[in-house]
């Protein structure tokens, strides 16, 4: 499978997106032969690349000359321009999961509901080209899944048409929610609402570069200079072997004020709620205290639900998380025949065994016990 690595060390913009994909060898006349199929006003803007440096690091520049500058628009109506647009159907799913990310940003923000979310900046033509560009850059190059960095908060200070907001804007801010973000930056918009949209609705947290083999590294620039470091998106593109392995974020917390079985009771949640495994190690903390590691496995697109479950069942006030790669046995579940009736068998390489969940139903139907029934499945079977 394809994937990218967006590296956010000095942040992320829509247009250093869009240099750093057309930096991977994406065309610039297939982005403005697919763009063209928008309805945008004729002669409303122009594209145009060069290369640059930034604190002599080389990079591409993206730009987008408007000359409609009429930028005020409503959610609804990029949304439905997106819709009956002849983009392609991945194309128009990924442009408009981008900018409904956005527009439930603002409306949080705002207090107004989605639909009636009313876009200045973003809602300008040249931010369109870079969302949709984006998307339109992410299939030419068949990427099939998008990871990041951490991302700089920056500080100080943005000028917008609500006036002068404090860096990250609140959009911003609210985008960035579940997602790593660090301090280690100095002044200045390191995360634009359009590149915090991107990211927010495409790309897996990161906290280290996933395991891949690099096929070519794209570098895109940013308007501005910065003095801590080059201003420069770079996106790694490379493949990751999907038959056997996987993807998986481990998550835990400290717990030293909670009770057992309310820590039992998170953990039939957890895995009831779809975590891959759940489990308890027992450590001392601070003071001598007793308490307890809380740790699951889960899916990376769960790991914000179950973080959230995690965390309003205990009380905790954090929950860390690691990505992690693991190598899996191809596995296949088979229903059987069986003296118990139909019981579903786990078989793997490694062999194969009967369900737990069946034998335990058996075992409390029958009044035997639960060992007997799982002893005379695999006998039945081995015989």
């Amino acid at each position: 499978m394809t994937i990218l690595y967006l590296d956010c060390y000095a942040g992320i913009s829509g247009d250093m997106t869009v240099g750093a994909l057309l930096d991977l060898g994406v065309p610039l006349e297939h982005l403005a032969t697919e763009l063209s199929k928008l309805a945008l006003p004729e002669g409303s803007y122009a594209l145009s690349t060069h290369p640059t440096e930034r604190q002599h690091v080389a990079a591409l520049k993206f730009g987008v000359a408007v000359h409609d500058h009429h930028t005020h628009r409503h959610y609804a109506g990029i949304d439905a321009m997106i819709a009956a647009s002849g983009l392609s159907t991945v194309v128009k799913e990924t442009a408009r999961r981008i900018f409904r990310r956005l527009a439930e940003a603002e409306a949080l923000v705002h207090g107004v509901p989605v639909e009636e979310v009313h876009f200045h900046e973003v809602g300008a033509i040249d931010s369109i080209v870079d969302i949709v560009g984006t998307a339109i850059c992410l299939e030419y190059l068949g990427v099939g899944a998008v990871y990041t960095s951490a991302l700089p908060l920056g500080s100080g200070f943005v000028e917008t048409a609500h006036g002068r907001l404090p860096v990250p804007a609140p959009a911003t801010a609210e985008l960035l929610r579940g997602l790593a973000t660090h301090g280690n930056c100095g002044e200045g918009e390191r995360v634009t609402p359009t590149g915090a949209a991107i990211v927010a609705a495409l790309a897996v947290p990161s906290t280290a570069r996933p395991a891949m083999t690099i096929t070519r590294v794209g570098s895109g620039a940013g308007s501005r200079d910065f003095g801590d470091c080059p201003n420069i998106l770079r996106a790694f593109l490379g493949t990751i072997r999907a038959e056997g392995t996987e993807e998986v974020v481990e998550a835990s917390c400290n717990l030293d004020d909670v009770t057992p079985e309310i820590i039992g009771y998170v953990q039939e949640r957890l895995l009831e709620s779809g975590a891959l495994d759940v489990w308890l190690v027992q450590v001392q903390m601070k003071k001598g205290r007793p308490g307890t590691l809380l740790s699951f496995l889960c899916a990376p697109s769960d790991l914000e639900r179950l973080a959230a479950l995690m965390m309003a069942e205990t009380g905790t006030l954090g929950v860390r998380h690691t990505l992690l790669q693991r190598i899996v046995q191809e596995r296949r579940i088979e229903e059987r025949d069986t003296e118990f009736g139909p019981v579903r068998f786990k078989i793997s390489g490694c062999g194969e065994k009967p369900e737990y969940e069946d034998c335990r139903r058996i075992a409390r139907e029958r009044g035997i016990p639960c060992r007997d029934v799982m002893q005379r499945l695999l006998h039945k079977e081995k015989s």
